[in-house]
């Protein structure tokens, strides 16, 4: 797997088997000096004591947060993001605020803003507009920090209008346009790519590198979405590509351990430990 690429544990698709809070510890202790997440809250703006437990919980395991979702509505209910979805627009700017803050306090720098599913009674063009304009205010209220504001295909959502890479570039571009913000890139996740029939390795090719190109990678095996080495997919070879084209982000594990594994730490044996820390 990709030589001298940087790993780390996305803890809200792995180590489900514990307490949300518990899991970036159990990261820390599989060898992993970084986590992701998605958003960790119910509601697009926690209370404080909420936000601040979250927070401890990152320090106290001595890990890092390099990625962060901004809220997204009901995941497991099938909501796929609020960034064009005119209904639910004011959350998703409260929410802008929060996860900066939070970014800030934990040195994060990486935002995922999942772009939302069609919705019935507002056409295609509507949505895309109003998503412009919401991924330029997320881009602009992560700035300050440094922050870049990722957009990503995702499969498995019939009505999730992102399902390639040229797709989410074709996005960044209108943003970026005449002066737009610069401060948004693509997280390339190579499953998604895979499943959605796109051709990873070109892909890699054409936006590693490039404005408003790649900026994080995700893997998991297909089909199944389990750990590398459960699936058919060349993730070994596309990681290649990627560490080739000049990637030197971090890729984020975010599979499901197959069932096979009695927890998530066993599910790791395909990524030597020496190769799990950041050094």
């Amino acid at each position: 797997m990709g030589h001298s690429l940087r790993y780390e544990v996305n803890c809200s698709i792995l180590f489900t088997e514990l307490p949300l809070l518990r899991r970036p510890a159990a990261a820390k202790a599989a060898g992993f000096d970084a986590v992701e997440f998605w958003w960790p809250f119910a509601t697009a703006v926690p209370a404080d004591a909420e936000v601040d437990e979250f927070v401890t919980a990152i320090d106290d395991a001595g890990v890092s947060l390099v990625g962060l979702n901004f809220f997204a509505g009901d995941m497991p209910g099938g909501d796929r993001g609020l960034v064009s979805w005119a209904a639910r627009s004011a959350e998703f700017r409260d929410n802008i605020p929060v996860v900066a803050a939070i970014g800030q306090r934990l040195g994060c720098s990486a935002f995922n803003a999942l772009y939302g599913n069609r919705i019935d009674g507002l056409s295609a063009d509507e949505q895309d507009d109003l998503a412009a304009e919401n991924l330029a205010l997320a881009a602009g209220g992560v700035a300050g920090i440094g922050g870049t504001v990722l957009l990503e295909p995702v499969s498995g959502a019939a009505r999730y209008p992102l399902l390639t890479a040229a797709e989410v570039a074709a996005v960044i571009a209108r943003v970026s346009a005449n002066g737009g913000p610069d401060n948004i890139g693509m997280l390339a996740d190579l499953y998604h790519l895979a499943v959605n029939g796109d051709d990873v390795e070109k892909a890699i090719e054409a936006y590693t590198g490039a404005p408003g190109g790649i900026a994080h990678v995700q893997i998991a095996d297909a089909p199944g979405r389990g750990e590398p080495g459960t699936g058919a997919l060349p993730l070994d070879r596309q990681l290649s590509v990627l560490e080739t084209a000049g990637y030197r982000g971090w890729v984020g594990l975010e599979y499901k351990p197959s069932p096979a594994n009695a927890d998530t730490a066993s599910s790791f044996g395909w990524l030597p430990r020496a190769r799990r820390g950041s050094a």
